[in-house]
This record gives structure tokens, sequence and C-alpha cells, in this order.
């Protein structure tokens, strides 16, 4: 059944104040944003591609959601080292392109609440692309409302605990400590230190859209006491009664691991 657009704007403001009220909003929001090639070709736009340039439009969108319901921490998943692996070289430039816009364009403009953070090995990427991620890091710096956004790109999770340990075992090295040492001294606090997330909170819950019930490799160290939220909804399609009616039924879940 299809719902008018005042009733729709009705329903979406009184289920948004409703998880408000409820005390249980998450601190920190992890998104793995899928789906975007399917939604264009269900959409019956001709390139598939260009559903990476309606996604990466509505990370914005989704962002202001964020804000307004004051949480504070957002974790966007754009895309892994094996998707950069998998895609052409046209798809790759094409979607680094629209990265590029997004950070510059709307992440780092002046005015802007979210300090960008990065998640990921720029040493992968395009030079372009890894200077305009670079460029909004210093940007945002020094903004103060606390609001941090940080874009997990050309990331893995395995990668991150494995550059995280070899962080740790590097400068334990430099300090003069033994193999023995290490193994008799080493524990997780040494490994969260070094992640590229350290000092920021870990996910309370974690939302994928397109249907697709799986992790993909997504902050395997920081999501051990996430929720798991699953929408059918492709990222592009992504509405606005989606994201509270996800954290409503985080709200409505019991937790029993702290966080």
């Amino acid at each position: 059944m299809r719902i008018s657009a005042p009733l729709y704007g009705l329903y979406t403001r009184r289920l948004r104040q409703k998880v408000r009220g409820s005390g249980a909003l998450p601190r920190h929001v992890g998104l793995i944003i899928d789906g975007n090639r399917r939604w264009a070709r269900e959409t019956g736009l001709a390139n598939p591609s260009l559903g990476h340039k309606y996604g990466a439009e509505h990370i914005h969108h989704v962002l202001a959601w964020c804000g307004a319901l004051g949480i504070k921490h957002v974790t966007v998943f754009i895309c892994s080292t094996e998707n950069l692996r998998r895609r052409g070289d046209g798809e790759v430039a094409f979607l680094m392109g629209l990265i590029e816009q997004v950070v510059t364009n709307r992440l780092a403009r002046p005015g802007g609440a979210w300090q960008v953070h990065i998640a990921g090995r720029l040493d992968g990427l395009p030079d372009s692309t890894a200077h305009a991620l670079k460029e909004a890091v210093e940007a945002t710096r020094d903004r103060t409302t606390g609001a941090s956004v940080t874009l997990a790109i050309g990331y893995g999770g395995r990668q991150e605990v494995t550059d995280a340990l070899r962080g740790h075992l590097t400068e334990r090295a430099a300090a003069g400590e033994t193999l023995a040492d290490l193994a008799e001294s080493i524990g997780p606090e040494d490994i969260a230190r070094h992640l590229y997330t350290a000092g920021r909170p870990d996910p309370d819950l974690v939302i994928r859209t397109s249907g697709e019930q799986r992790m993909s490799n997504f902050l395997l160290w920081q999501s051990v006491h996430s929720e798991l939220y699953f929408c059918d909804a492709y990222w592009p399609a992504f509405r606005e009664i989606d994201f509270p009616r996800a954290l409503r039924s985080y709200a409505d879940r019991e937790r029993r691991c702290a966080a």
C-alpha cells in the first residue's frame, strides 16, 4: 500500500520522536552501504555504476538524520580492498571520483559539523583520492561539535588487525623488548591502540542495506558487541523512515554485553 506524502511525513516524525525519547540511542552507528548497482539496474538506469553516484550523495542525507537525533559517531563502509581489486578500472575510477567530490564538496566544506576520519590504507588508492581524503581530515580537524564520521575506504577488517599488531610489535621492538617479553605482556588494549579507529568508540549498532546478512570484513574487532540490523532496501533507497526503524529495533533489544 502506497502511503501519501503527508502521512509518510507524519509517521516518520512520530517514529523519530519515539526513538529520541527511548533513551537508548546508539552513540556510534556503522553503515554497510550495499546495493548501489542493483538499485541502478532495477531503477532502469543505463549504467549500473550510476548507482554509486546516488549512493555517494545519500551519505550526506543519512548523516543529517544522525545529526538531528544526536548520534555523534558514524562509520561508513564505502569500499573494501577486495572491491577495488574486483571492479574494472573504469568503475573504480568513477567511484573514486565520486568519493573525492563528496568529501570535498560536502563533508569538508566550511561550516560543516562532522570531523572526518579515514579507516583503510590510502597507499592503495589513486593519488588524487588519497589527497582529497587527507585534505578533508585536515580541514575538519578543529571542528568542535563532537561529531565524527569515519570513511572506511580501501578497508579490510583482517588487514586492520594485522596492521595494528604490526604497529604494536614495531613500537615495542623500538623500546628494546624481546619477542618473549611481548608474548608475555600483549593484551587486547595493545591491539586497540593501533587500530585505524583508535580513540573513537566501538559501534553500538551496525546497519547493512540490500538484504545481505553478513559483515563482509567490516570492523571485525570493534563490532564484537555490536547489535546488527539488516535492511532489505538498497542503499540509495534507504529512506528516512527506515533509519528510525533500525534505531527502534536497537532500542527494543536487551543488550547483555557492555559496548
